[in-house]
């Protein structure tokens, strides 16, 4: 791990600074929104801010990779890496939702260590990085003290992914209640001490990588379903809770009882 990673936390601070003007100039100002092959949503945003953040990394980092959603992959193999998804929640974005973000991972050797949530609509920032904690608007964050699975506020980012499945609506039953969306920022106020827990599937590395650093710094965890660590072999399915107690006891109410 390295030592000293206050310079690249300051690195990406900076790519966030950079992200949002963009952002705000696009936002509620749309004049077209496509459609990828995976029949998701893909703004001018979306293109202009990865871009803006690829370049400016490739001329001051020309060893790191990079990893973004919308331009794909470069020397992922490198040391570090760079994990890009320049509008989570690209939905949101563009019906006027103030709730996304742009979320700037750092992998080093393939674990997160930098992360930074850039919300431009709300004009607000998460950041952390290992050893160093995390912040929200510059602000010590973390998150609430442990709570049984009863008194616990579950997020959910969209119902899409777990419509249907009985044992999402046996974890429903069994906690305090249930919130859906907010995108990256439901992560977020899990970490400041909003909510208790998070259950997703589906993400992909751009969606979490930047996440698991805030949560970690924050005192809490953010891991796949077996409760191991993320890597960009996961399959998309995380929890993030408050304590590793409490994702165990989500994950078992799920049916994951052979949890190690």
């Amino acid at each position: 791990m390295p030592t000293d990673l206050a310079p690249l936390l300051s690195f990406a601070h900076h790519l966030g600074d950079l992200a949002r003007p963009i952002a705000r100039q696009h936002f509620r100002h749309l004049q077209s929104v496509d459609r990828k092959s995976d029949r998701t949503p893909v703004t001018a945003a979306d293109r202009a801010i990865e871009r803006t953040l690829r370049d400016h990394i490739t001329r001051h980092h020309p060893a790191h990779g990079i990893l973004g959603e919308e331009e794909g992959q470069h020397r992922v193999d490198a040391e570090f890496v760079w994990v890009l998804d320049p509008i989570d929640g690209t939905k949101a974005f563009a019906t006027g939702n103030p709730l996304f973000g742009t979320l700037i991972g750092l992998l080093h050797r393939g674990t997160p260590v930098v992360g930074i949530l850039e919300a431009p609509a709300l004009g607000e920032r998460w950041a952390a990085a290992h050893g160093l904690g995390a912040t929200h608007q510059n602000q010590p964050i973390r998150v609430r003290p442990h709570r049984a699975l009863a008194d616990s506020v579950l997020y959910c980012t969209t119902p899409d992914p777990m419509s249907g499945d009985p044992a999402f609506a046996r974890l429903r039953q069994q906690v305090q209640w249930t919130s859906y969306g907010g995108d990256c920022c439901a992560y977020a106020f899990v970490a400041m001490g909003g909510a208790d827990l998070l259950v997703d599937r589906g993400l992909k590395p751009y969606d979490w990588c930047a996440l698991v650093p805030i949560l970690q710094e924050a005192g809490g965890v953010l891991l796949d379903w077996r409760l191991q660590p993320l890597t960009l072999d996961s399959d998309g399915a995380v929890v993030a809770a408050t304590t590793r107690e409490l994702a165990r006891t989500a994950m078992a109410t799920l049916g994951h009882e052979s949890l190690p």
